[in-house]
């Protein structure tokens, strides 16, 4: 049986038996928050449980390392939907220790899908479109960088409040210990 028949085979048992209704809320976050965090599957318990989120409390955004790399992307663009349109009050930047973003490799990555099929014809053309994949697919030297450099895009957003805390933290991906990188509340009251 696939990967894929196997998720479909539960999903249907999980409908039928009504498993679905446990989980059952709202669009809008009951805690009033966004988190961005990463992608890293020892966070898909652990970091809910670590911040005492359960179902419907937060709008949760991932992607590899919590960074939001371009202040007009699609994750920049989910923070300011989740303001505006779900009525998210703070923000969390919750990155993690152990990130594979850390010092990642560009040049690796470029092997890795020139390995599985990408022709160097489509890596140039990319180049010549302007693409630097070697900037793009680079990483972080600390995670606390890569916390520090998204909280800062956020807070100083043009579309977003001054007023919006917003707050950058670590979780270590064994234990659920969240260390503070900057307390938004903090930056917040300095500002006023």
């Amino acid at each position: 049986m696939t990967l894929f028949r196997e998720i479909l085979d539960h999903n249907k048992n999980f409908v039928e038996t009504k498993q679905y209704k446990e989980f059952l809320t709202t669009k809008f976050p009951d805690k009033r928050m966004v988190v961005v965090t990463c992608m890293d599957t020892r966070l898909v318990e652990l970091l809910p449980k670590a911040m005492n989120l359960s179902n419907g409390d937060a709008k949760i955004i991932k992607n590899a390392g919590a960074i939001v790399s371009h202040p007009f992307g699609s994750l920049m663009r989910s923070i300011i939907v989740a303001v505006y349109e779900l009525d998210a009050d703070e923000v969390f930047v919750v990155g993690h220790y152990d990130c594979g973003m850390t010092g990642l490799n560009s040049e690796s990555v470029i092997t890795k899908a020139k390995n599985r099929g990408i022709s160097d014809d489509v890596i140039e053309t990319l180049g010549h479109a302007g693409i630097d994949l070697t900037r793009w697919l680079t990483g972080f030297k600390h995670a606390q960088e890569g916390i520090e450099k998204s909280v800062n895009i956020i807070r100083n957003h043009p579309l977003l409040p001054k007023n919006l805390p917003v707050h950058g933290l670590i979780i270590d991906p064994e234990t659920g210990r969240l260390d503070v990188i900057c307390d938004g509340y903090e930056v917040e009251s300095s500002e006023k």
